[in-house]
């Protein structure tokens, strides 16, 4: 079994993220900054907040769905707010998707909020809302269940800094991994957690029993050159059982994101 886990930007890269997508056919791919307008026809359309505009991909959720059409999706919205066609506000949802291939049975999952709850009326004030999406798969090559858990972590304006909100989402996507999770399931967390390598998130995710193998496997980060700010990580990945994985890595070429692709082999 695959994993990948990535932010997807938007799709502000579809180009080289579709093609990327579709060859690689990860068994479980876990996407986050997914956007949903199904209310337009439109390719693309303008995020705004303040000075900040970024390009997204006005449709990206059905875009991936048709690079994985063997695969089954569940988009988790964290918000709905609106993108911009020129002048014209467009309805649109933002939050992550999870993608199975059809040859693993999804026999469990749980979605749910690791900080806040939905906002149907706006993206509402930083921090934001965050979803969490887990999925509880049964592997036929291994024989055995796996369990995997993604979220996209808060985004503070002042930094990856550990907070009190940080700290209470990192206990409820646990929470959520474990009550998922069965005695001998194989159990994988990831996402972008938007927190640095010696965070408290990662400290509580260690102390429960599960390894980080992007640090651990010497990675120096997980941003690529199309993120310019200081501070290379924001991605991880951990697991339950080091002895169960095959391969890992951090994927550099293509860039297909301003985040890297996580890639794991079971």
């Amino acid at each position: 079994m695959r994993i990948m886990c990535l932010n997807g930007w938007g799709g502000k890269l579809l180009g080289g993220l579709l093609p990327y997508v579709a060859a690689s056919a990860p068994g479980v791919l876990c996407l986050q900054e997914v956007v949903h307008s199904p209310e337009t026809a439109k390719d693309w359309l303008s995020y705004r907040d303040g000075e900040h505009v970024l390009l997204q991909r006005a449709n990206f959720f059905r875009d991936v769905c048709s690079a994985l059409p063997d695969h089954v999706a569940t988009f988790c919205p964290a918000a709905q707010g609106v993108l911009w066609d020129d002048d014209i506000p467009i309805p649109s949802q933002w939050g992550l998707a999870t993608f199975v291939h059809r040859s693993y049975p999804v026999i469990g999952q749980v979605q749910g909020f690791v900080h806040k709850g939905y906002s149907p009326a706006g993206y509402g004030d930083h921090p934001r809302s965050r979803s969490a999406h887990g999925v509880r798969v049964y592997d036929y090559e291994n024989r055995r269940a796996v369990t995997i858990t993604h979220m996209h972590g808060l985004r503070d304006l002042h930094g990856k800094m550990d907070t009190p909100e940080r700290k209470e989402q990192a206990h409820r996507l646990l929470d959520m991994s474990q009550g998922l999770s069965e005695a001998d399931d194989l159990r994988v967390i990831c996402g972008d957690f938007n927190v640095e390598p010696d965070s408290d998130t990662l400290e509580l995710l260690r102390t429960s029993g599960m390894v980080e193998l992007v640090t651990g496997h010497g990675f120096t980060g997980t941003r690529s050159s199309q993120y310019t700010k200081h501070g290379k990580f924001a991605d991880y990945l951990l697991i339950s059982e080091e002895s169960a994985v095959v391969d890992f890595q951090v994927i550099y070429e293509p860039e297909v994101s301003d985040h890297c692709p996580l890639m794991l082999w079971l």
